[in-house]
């Protein structure tokens, strides 16, 4: 008997994960652990097993049960220790010592390698074996892990893990916010309510039918009671609003999936507050939520011919794929790594 880690991308259909736990079955493993993750491909299942069939015969069982991308490594029993604990564990370390973030975010991710990088060596590079955190503007850390690729749940967790070395923001989460717009103009965002419900149906009321159309789909006169309800409640999602002398200008939406690690968001801005900067802020403040909620990616979906929000989209570091729809495209953001230049 060995130990084996063992990571499989799986597509979302019922029974899938049993597939894959009775293939290790017949190989006479007994799964010790398991882990469940997003990334850019699909869902990733990731377990730790005590099995006597070697790497390739379990990689080989796993492709016949549907598993793709099959990767199977080495493990000890080191690696059976719980994860939630250990990585409290290396927290509670952070917090004591945090100029060993390197190391301690290496020993994490079980990383081969960590360190900081600076300036221009911080660019991303296209190898799924190399992780480069942001620390600061013009810092980051850059972990290495040859035999198994990272995936965007371990981003999210090395962006959390990171911020605890970092000082507190200025102003607590959720509470009012001045974002500053290109021209000079402040607009305050605040979380959404139900105080909110007249102000967000008179900016319905001013807005523009594509602005809705590009918002809904549809160009909706008005927000459903029920919608609206939706939307204030915290255990569905957070939503933010953006107002100006006494008005709603803006409604920004983050939504809780089924998909394990993945939210989604969704924006409305009123059609003179447009190209003023106001979208990319509620943008940046809506991912901030997301990744201090935990949550690996965020996704918008969103008609092919809205422009301006594909370009702010890209611009925060998101990927375009198109989806059986001809006419509908869907964005994809790890939160951990969001670009930090500003829209163009």
């Amino acid at each position: 008997m060995g130990f084996l880690r063992i990571r499989t991308t799986v597509d979302e259909r019922p029974g899938r994960l049993a597939s894959l736990a009775a293939a290790l079955a017949e190989k006479g493993g007994n799964i010790l652990g398991m882990s469940v993750q997003s990334d850019t491909d699909g869902t990733v299942d990731e377990f730790v097993a005590e099995i006597p069939a070697g790497p390739e015969a379990v990689r080989e069982a796993l492709e016949a049960a549907g598993g793709r991308q099959v990767k199977v490594v080495a493990a000890t029993a080191h690696q059976l220790t719980d994860e939630p604990t250990r990585a409290l564990l290396l927290a509670s370390r952070l917090r004591a010592m945090p100029w060993r973030l390197p190391e301690l975010l290496g020993e994490l991710l079980r990383a081969d390698d960590s360190r900081w990088v600076y300036g221009s060596d911080m660019s991303d590079l296209p190898d799924p074996t190399l992780l480069t955190v942001p620390v600061a503007p013009r810092r980051a850390i850059r972990v290495r892990r040859a035999e198994l690729p990272f995936t965007l749940t371990e981003a999210a967790r090395a962006a959390s893990f990171v911020r605890l070395a970092q000082p507190p923001p200025h102003q607590p989460a959720g509470t009012e916010r001045a974002v500053k717009l290109s021209d000079g103009t402040e607009a305050q965002v605040r979380p959404l309510t139900p105080l909110y419900r007249e102000a967000v149906r008179d900016l319905h009321d001013r807005c523009s039918p594509e602005a809705r159309r590009f918002r809904y789909f549809t160009s909706m006169p008005m927000l459903p009671p029920r919608v609206f309800d939706r939307l204030c409640d915290r255990t569905r999602g957070h939503s933010l609003v953006a107002g100006h002398d006494g008005q709603v200008v803006a409604l920004a939406n983050l939504m809780f999936t089924p998909d394990p690690g993945i939210a989604e968001m969704a924006f409305l801005v009123e059609d003179r507050w447009q190209g003023r900067g106001l979208g990319a802020a509620l943008a940046r403040m809506i991912v901030g939520e997301a990744r201090d909620l935990g949550f690996a990616e965020v996704k918008a979906t969103l008609l092919s011919d809205n422009v301006r929000m594909r370009r702010l989209l890209v611009s925060l570091g998101a990927t375009l794929g198109y989806t059986e729809d001809p006419g509908v495209v869907e964005a994809r953001l790890a939160v951990g790594v969001m670009a930090t230049a500003s829209p163009s």
